[in-house]
């Protein structure tokens, strides 16, 4: 009987409904609220000179732009500013892949901070060096922001490639130069980050093709071979000043920079009116 019994009273129990233990939707979906929340995102542009340093404050740094793909809005924008880098750090120290290349010693970058709601596609832009609007370059890439991961370390690396080339002597914006006159065409090559060219350095100037050309209009009369003279002038090499009557609108020089391995190039320019020969002074009676 007593078993009987507590047979009745087990099946009692269990045919009793259990209360539910499933949450309401409200309560369920306030866990996710959060995840609507904008996001603080460090993004971290570094712009360098191809094979070279960081652009810094010696050649006037980069400005740098991120732009929203889908709405053409600017999310940031401005300059690089720093130092060019430690040279014995990027130029001669080995080092895998994912290790950092230019962060390990402070450089130049620019660094903004975004509040990033979704994922977005971004244009970030940069252009430089600055202080050389002659040899200014532009680059562009496009890549995804994602909320709450920074880009930090040696962040989104920009290259720019090129030269700058500057004709030391002569001066442009001078008096002219003489008819006749045998004058010294001397130019400077450094690289975008301002590092000089020169044979058995980093940047091996015998790697490069390093050339003067005299024009008269748009036309190369002659094509002048550069040395390298030993002093920060760099590059050099003699010619002759043409007649007036044959340049009546003046000359142009043009120094030449062209590394077909590495893909770097640049020009410099100057134009010069070219004045009548001096005449000889005349003896006195």
């Amino acid at each position: 009987m007593r078993t009987f019994v507590r047979l009745l009273c087990i099946a009692a129990i269990l045919s009793t409904p259990l209360p539910c233990l499933a949450l309401p939707a409200e309560e369920d979906s306030s866990h996710d609220l959060h995840l609507n929340d904008p996001k603080p995102t460090t993004v971290l542009v570094r712009v360098v000179a191809h094979g070279s340093m960081v652009l810094g404050k010696e050649v006037g740094g980069a400005r740098v732009t991120i732009t929203d793909v889908a709405s053409g809005q600017i999310l940031a924008s401005g300059l690089q500013q720093g130092d060019a880098g430690d040279q014995n750090q990027i130029m001669r120290t080995p080092r895998l892949m994912e290790e950092a290349h230019y962060s390990t010693r402070p450089s130049a970058a620019f660094t903004a901070t975004l509040d990033l709601v979704r994922p977005i596609l971004v244009d970030i832009a940069a252009e430089g060096p600055l202080a050389f609007p002659a040899a200014t370059q532009r680059v562009t890439t496009r890549t995804w922001l994602i909320p709450g991961h920074d880009l930090t370390s040696d962040g989104i690396v920009l290259t720019l490639y090129g030269y700058i080339v500057q004709i030391e002597h002569p001066k442009a914006g001078g008096a002219g130069l003489i008819a006749k006159d045998d004058v010294m065409l001397r130019a400077s090559v450094r690289t975008l980050s301002g590092a000089l060219v020169r044979p058995h350095g980093d940047w091996d100037s015998r790697r490069v093709h390093i050339y003067g050309e005299l024009l008269i209009g748009a036309r190369v009369v002659e094509r002048l071979q550069l040395f390298y003279s030993g002093d920060k002038a760099g590059f050099e090499a003699p010619f002759f000043v043409p007649l007036p009557k044959d340049a009546p609108d003046g000359i142009t020089l043009r120094v030449v920079a062209a590394d077909p391995s590495s893909g770097n190039f640049g020009i410099g320019e100057a134009k010069f009116p070219v004045l009548s020969e001096r005449l000889p002074p005349k003896s006195p009676r």
